[in-house]
């Protein structure tokens, strides 16, 4: 019977690491113990990252919806407030959208927010 041997799995293993490690500087693309760790932290840093993401673009969109509310006399805290108590259900993203791309729609919506002010006040 012929001897197995590991061989076919192991350079595979290499070959999967060392095609990951592409463009890397030095002996992080070609020497395997290097590669290996200098790939698996890469793995680890996007794994987080597209966690990240999400909750960058969240404080973008804050970012922006509180520079657009202030040119309305009002802060970001009372204009969420505001538009809970008028009832409206819209997302943070649609709403810095609309305070990019269109005022004077977003000025209605502050008016709104305004009036559920006066509501909860009331």
């Amino acid at each position: 019977m012929p001897r197995a041997t590991s061989a076919p799995r192991r350079h595979k293993r290499k070959k999967k690491l060392l095609k990951a490690a592409k463009g890397y500087f030095g002996g992080r693309k070609n020497l395997l113990r290097t590669t290996k760790d200098a790939v698996t932290r890469g793995w680890e840093h996007a794994y987080e990252d597209r966690r990240k993401k999400k909750r960058n673009f969240r404080s973008l969109w804050i970012a922006r919806i509180n520079a657009a509310v202030r040119e309305h006399d009002i802060t970001y805290s009372r204009f969420i407030c505001g538009l809970k108590h008028a009832g409206v259900e819209m997302d943070r993203k649609a709403m810095a959208d609309l305070a990019v791309r269109s005022p004077e729609g977003f000025a209605a919506l502050v008016e709104e927010a305004k009036k559920g002010l006066t509501v909860e006040a009331g």
